[in-house]
């Protein structure tokens, strides 16, 4: 009997990751030739890649425009590829810009959809809950509190946990950090995390080089940018102005934070791999104004940061839009810079919010789950992986 034909479809860098780590999961466990859009770490995991996901690639409201014609191709490619394989099972990760019409269209073929990693519409979108119901078989949410929010919808959800429970790990001490990238480990180091787009570097750069100007006066901290994948060191280049100086890491992320005092994180995933590491943190974000505009009408949450979601209260500052400016990231920097009480404070806090985010094994569990959701072979047992 032919392996059954599953389509994966992941947008983001950590879409990517998460969808490549589930699909290796799946094919193991079930035999299945995957296909679908991704990136280059679906590629290596050996999906079938008959979209790119850089070409969709948006953050924002309004900034989807720009990139409709290249949602709209594949959105078609995906739809036409699913009609002609006919898979048993369509799984959406993240992305629900994209993976909401793709469902649609999926949908009304017939193809059973299921979604890993939830959109955050409790946040943004809460009447769309009724429209997942009805597009989606099941549901899997890695935050604790989202379960309950999408059973009371209506929707089949289960909770699986967060699969960075898994991945993030710090591979250098503190000190061999500082001899790697040229830094004293005795001094203080701050860690830069400012996104990992283009858009998201051109709004946050200037206020936090600003701010290490001001910090930079006192020669005992240090700053690290962590370089996400996929940016070029030269980014960063043209904000080294007034005395701003940092040192650039590159594919050392986790290595970066668990090294620092303290970090300056934009608001998203690296909020939870701080969490994890046990980082304290100021959260930062700016969206363009526009989008800010529409998004204030949206969002039906006073707090923005996931970490501070995951806790139901502020336990990392949060600077938004026309709060993220350079005088008052100074002032949440050096609170934390110069009080070890404030900084042990958060870190209990912190692990507070690493306990509710699972055990660890997500990836197995999800996997499990949908495994158990394609139809059996004729001998009554899901095909097994050679």
């Amino acid at each position: 009997m032919a392996p059954p034909q599953i389509l994966i479809s992941a947008g983001e860098a950590s879409g990517d990751m998460y969808a490549a780590r589930l699909a290796e999961a799946l094919q193991k466990r079930t035999g299945a030739h995957v296909f679908g859009m991704g990136g280059p770490r679906m590629r290596e995991a050996g999906v079938e890649l008959v979209a790119d996901a850089s070409t969709i690639a948006v953050v924002g409201i309004t900034e989807v425009f720009h990139r409709l014609p290249a949602v709209w191709r594949a959105w078609r490619m995906l739809e036409r590829e699913a009609v002609r394989r006919k898979p048993a099972l369509a799984i959406t990760v993240d992305s629900p810009g994209f993976n909401f019409g793709l469902a649609r269209r999926l949908k009304k073929h017939g193809f059973r959809n299921v979604y890993f990693i939830s959109p955050q519409i409790w946040a943004w979108r809460p009447r769309r809950m009724r429209w997942i119901q009805r597009r989606f078989e099941r549901v899997l949410v890695i935050f604790p509190f989202e379960e309950e929010i999408y059973r009371k919808a209506g929707v089949t959800v289960s909770f699986v946990g967060h699969p960075l429970v898994d991945s993030v790990h710090a591979t250098m001490t503190r000190e061999e950090f500082a001899a790697r990238f040229g830094l004293d480990a005795k001094q203080q180091i701050v860690a830069i995390l400012p996104g990992s787009r283009p858009s998201e570097i051109r709004r946050s750069m200037p206020a936090i080089a600003e701010t290490c100007a001001r910090i930079q006066k006192d020669p005992d901290v240090q700053f690290v940018v962590a370089v996400a994948p996929g940016l070029k060191r030269d980014a960063f280049g043209r904000y080294e102005r007034n005395g701003a100086r940092w040192v650039l890491a590159e594919s050392a992320t986790y290595n970066t934070l668990a090294a620092a005092d303290c970090a300056i994180v934009s608001s998203g995933t690296a909020t939870v791999e701080a969490a994890l590491l046990g980082t304290p943190m100021v959260v930062v974000y700016r969206l363009s104004r526009l989008t800010a505009m529409i998004a204030r009408r949206l969002v039906t949450t006073s707090l923005f940061a996931m970490v501070n979601l995951i806790s139901g209260r502020q336990v990392a500052p949060e600077l938004i839009q026309e709060k993220f400016t350079a005088s008052a990231l100074e002032k949440e920097l050096r609170r934390l810079l110069d009080s070890p009480e404030a900084r042990e404070r958060q870190k209990r806090d912190l692990a507070a919010v690493r306990s509710k985010l699972g055990a660890g094994g997500t990836i197995d569990r999800a996997a499990e789950i949908i495994a158990a959701m394609l139809p059996p072979n004729p001998s009554g047992q899901l095909t097994e992986a050679l």
